[in-house]
């Protein structure tokens, strides 16, 4: 939490009543919010997942190879593997 304009001391988090996000973190370290026993107001948002990830099992020597190919490229595995297989699928 920064301090507002003019230097005003920033908002205390309502429940644990905290300055700072590292105050807050610590707080709910060691509470839960069942135990505060204060009223909490329904949250209603919409959550849009633009990417899907698929696993697929792959052979652990197989792994390895791929692993250490993207690293000599600069690559994650993921990256090379996505890469490899768009060249595959168009040629």
């Amino acid at each position: 939490m920064k301090r507002s304009k003019g230097g005003e001391q920033p908002k205390r988090s309502a429940i644990s009543k905290a300055q700072t996000y590292e105050e807050i973190g610590a707080y709910w370290d060691t509470h839960d919010l069942g135990n505060v026993g204060e009223p909490t107001r329904a949250a209603v948002f919409d959550v849009a997942i633009k990417r899907r990830r698929f696993l697929v099992a792959v052979d652990p020597g197989i792994l390895r190879e791929v692993r250490r190919c993207a690293a000599t490229r600069g690559l994650t595995p993921e990256s090379l593997v996505n890469l490899w297989l768009k060249e595959k699928l168009a040629g």
